[in-house]
């Protein structure tokens, strides 16, 4: 006799779009996402050739999405596994980018003519976790974001969101009341900026760099080192969350702390000893309590769900604070969040840094840099298929005190550096001001059939240095200290820099 032929069963327990997977009790649930995006953004270069030249005014990008979503009924619950795979291209840079998608080994740049990063395929495991009895383990987003650009196309407001990270938790409620309450171990890695020191170029940690080892018992330098700035994985990032649902909304209060750390000193000789003999093994250890320092952020946000104003109406509102933790509130680039330094426009007058900290060359320790930033974010339907969102952030990063004197006082003039203090160039010197970022925009989407997006959003931004002004580099490319120094020299500086970018979006859900 043959077998009996085995139906697929709906599977109701989980919702819509469930089935059984024959044989089994395990319920699967296929879904995706095919998207289309065009954005555009002007250049600010007037130099017409070289890196500063006017690039890519307009970029596209297709992205394929494809979601599993397995369940199983047990005594201790649900046990659920769930995986998101995307891939996508994409061309023009820096208009088509976006910090909730790139990140360290995403991309794949293109060779030959459409180099440096303006033709870019990418494959991304964006979600790969299992959960059972309260614990979540894989890759899934960081507990800690809320907000995480919910309402937006180009994710430019300063808001924590990293995409997904891997992680381990455990999540309990507290009785009935609508409480919960997560403690989550993540990874560290996608949580990072880079060190800052003027011996590499800003915003690389990829070459060791010249640091001071320390005095003699007489006060006299003992020697030269080298500092291997690149961080390691030594500690997981540590965040707890408090969370309250309830009709209204929900609220959310979370905490992280995050392991900032660098090299030993190595062993051997610094060519330009002026700070006295070749290093060797003796004086070039430094102790653990130079090699670590321990940032953290706190963020508070609330989701008011305002159905007396139109169904499926929602404001968000959260703001964040943290030490040596740029990622964890959302103060970061756009265009890349793992760059120390960089711009957002072509041909800009001044790079933004965004380092969460700089390291003293006296005396081998790390000063953290604080963040601050606010968020305001409102989802209006104007009918059942026309919606709006309009969003607002405002953010600033604070070097530590004293520490860019410190740069320049040690390492002088530099490439990276901010110059020696007291000059007209370190004065000018755009390398770790303090800066602030202003962001506004707004969307309008056309849903005319279920899980069809049809859409346009517009941002402007403005950021700039919270005091004094800088120079302006789309008039002098080259930071030439010689030049700026030379008071027979007319130089142009500026305060601030703005844009506007536009992004059209189509998007089939299924």
């Amino acid at each position: 006799m043959s077998a009996p032929i085995e139906f697929v069963r709906v599977c109701n327990a989980y919702g819509n779009g469930f089935f059984y997977v024959p044989g089994t009790d395990t319920c699967i649930r296929l879904s995706g996402r095919a998207r289309f995006e065009t954005g555009y953004q002007t250049a600010y270069s007037r130099t017409g050739s070289g890196t500063s030249s006017p690039g890519d005014l307009a970029g596209y990008r297709g992205l394929a999405r494809i979601n599993v979503d397995a369940r199983t009924q047990t005594s201790y619950g649900a046990l659920r596994a769930f995986l998101r795979l995307e891939a996508a291209n994409r061309t023009g840079s820096p208009t088509i980018r976006s910090s909730t998608v790139e990140r360290i080994g995403f991309a794949y740049n293109a060779t030959g003519q459409d180099q440096a990063g303006r033709v870019q395929q990418f494959m991304n495991t964006d979600k790969a976790f299992i959960q059972f009895a309260g614990f979540t383990a894989g890759r899934a987003s960081s507990f800690y974001d809320f907000y995480a650009h919910d309402f937006e196309f180009i994710a430019a407001t300063m808001s924590s969101d990293v995409s997904s990270t891997n992680l381990a938790a455990y999540t309990t409620k507290l009785g009935g009341s609508g409480f919960s309450a997560t403690v989550s171990m993540e990874d560290p890695t996608f949580r990072r900026t880079p060190l800052f020191t003027a011996a590499n170029a800003p915003g690389t940690t990829i070459a060791a760099s010249p640091l001071f080892i320390g005095f003699a018992t007489d006060g006299t330098p003992t020697g030269v080192g080298f500092i291997d700035v690149v961080q390691r994985n030594r500690m997981p990032d540590f965040v707890g969350v408090l969370r309250y649902d309830a009709g209204w909304g929900s609220a959310q209060l979370s905490a992280a702390v995050h392991e900032l750390n660098y090299g030993n000193p190595v062993a051997g000789a610094f060519a330009g000893t002026s700070l006295g003999a070749a290093v060797t093994a003796a004086n070039s250890v430094a102790g653990p309590g130079l090699a670590t320092a321990y940032g953290w952020a706190v963020q508070g946000g609330v989701k008011v769900n305002t159905p007396f104003i139109a169904p499926g109406d929602v404001l968000y509102l959260q703001a964040s604070y943290g030490e040596g933790a740029g990622m964890y509130t959302g103060f970061s680039s756009y265009t890349g969040s793992y760059a120390g330094n960089t711009s957002a426009i072509q041909g800009s007058a001044f790079n933004q840094y965004f380092n969460d900290a700089v390291l003293n060359p006296f005396s081998n320790r790390l000063e953290l840099s604080t963040t601050f930033t606010a968020v305001a974010s409102y989802l209006h339907y104007w009918t059942p298929e026309v919606r709006s969102a309009v969003f607002g952030s405002y953010g600033e990063l604070n070097f530590a005190v004293g520490s860019r004197m410190r740069q320049g006082a040690y390492y002088g003039v530099t490439g990276a550096g901010p110059g020696v203090p007291g000059t007209r160039f370190f004065e000018v010197s755009q390398v770790l001001r303090d800066n602030y970022r202003f962001v506004v925009g707004g969307s309008l989407v056309w849903s005319p059939l279920r899980d069809l997006d049809i859409g346009v959003e517009t941002m402007y931004t403005q950021y700039g240095v919270s005091s004094g002004r800088v120079l302006d580099l789309s008039r002098f490319p080259a930071q030439s200290a010689a030049f700026v120094n030379n008071p027979a020299n007319a130089i142009q500086t500026k305060t601030s820099e703005d844009t506007v970018q536009v992004r059209a979006r189509v998007q089939r859900d299924f």
